[in-house]
């Protein structure tokens, strides 16, 4: 699939502005010079949950800045802005796709998939979010989630908000975890949690672990982290931040310069890297049609 790392002017997201997507049109960028993933799901249709592969990735760069995917552990504190309707129905950057009903999130070095605890800071509310996507990568942002999180969370009208970001861990692959996950919503100011040991979202983390072992015994050397081999990433990073997140780049973003082909994956949404090695599945299928 080719995917695209396209821009709008959005970004701010200026309070009284009428609710739409911030994270606008699919479009080439010519600081990325790469297209939107394909449209496999028309709207109004059923979007399949899972059905992707897992996804860590070699380090990467994009606009100057690299990248070093990771399964450490990962908090940060910085804004998150939502993507919707135009991004609906196209793959993701592990081969999912992409639903903007569902508590669904972009991460430029979580594996994938993940889950991930978000906090508004603003107001408490926090969920988990399901992350299968990477991004972003302009500003200080830290995340891009889908337009049902950012309902959620209570800030789909101003167009960012800022956030505490926390990895839970690996998510199962198969998916099946929508209806739980907007389940997980907290707006009484305590944080949003999984299940208590043998609940359903553990049982989804077990089968996950469960997989990437015998991913990794079958040979899928993408699942293997290459951070420990790696120099930390030289940009600043955020506050309270362990991995790296988006460079700090006002105005005009630099060019590209020297993005390695073999890098992980990004979305079918405004951000991207190009074409991601992905196993054969009826999302392929779909977008052939």
């Amino acid at each position: 699939m080719v995917v695209c790392l396209a821009f709008s002017t959005l970004l701010c997201g200026c309070a009284g502005q009428p609710a739409r997507d911030f994270v606008r049109e699919a479009q080439i960028d010519p600081r990325y010079g790469v297209r939107p993933s394909p449209r496999v799901i028309a709207e109004g249709e059923e979007v399949p949950e899972g059905g992707g592969h897992y996804q860590l990735g070699k380090p990467y760069q994009i606009a100057g800045k690299t990248y070093y995917p990771s399964e450490k552990p990962y908090k940060a504190t910085g804004l998150v802005s939502w993507y919707g309707s135009d991004f609906h129905g196209r793959l993701t950057a592990n081969g999912e796709v992409f639903d903007r009903n569902a508590a669904s999130a972009a991460h430029p070095t979580m594996p994938l998939p993940s889950y991930a605890r978000l906090t508004n800071t603003q107001n408490g509310y926090s969920m988990i979010v399901r992350v299968n996507d990477r991004g972003p990568y302009h500003g200080h942002r830290v995340m891009d989630v889908s337009q049902r999180v950012a309902e959620e969370l209570d800030f789909h009208r101003v167009g960012t908000a800022r956030v505490k970001v926390e990895w839970i861990g690996r998510a199962d692959i198969n998916g099946g975890d929508k209806a739980m996950l907007l389940a997980s919503v907290r707006t009484d100011g305590s944080p949003a949690s999984l299940p208590p040991h043998g609940g359903p979202l553990t049982q989804f983390a077990e089968r996950a672990r469960e997989s990437v072992v015998a991913a990794v015994e079958q040979g899928e050397d993408h699942l293997r982290s290459v951070v420990d081999r790696q120099p930390e990433a030289s940009a600043a990073a955020p506050e309270e931040d362990e991995a790296p997140t988006p460079p700090r780049r006002p105005g005009a973003a630099q060019a590209a310069e020297g993005v390695p082909v073999n890098a992980p994956l990004p979305p079918t949404r405004p951000f991207a890297l190009g074409r991601a090695p992905t196993k054969a599945s009826h999302h392929t299928k779909l977008a052939q049609r």
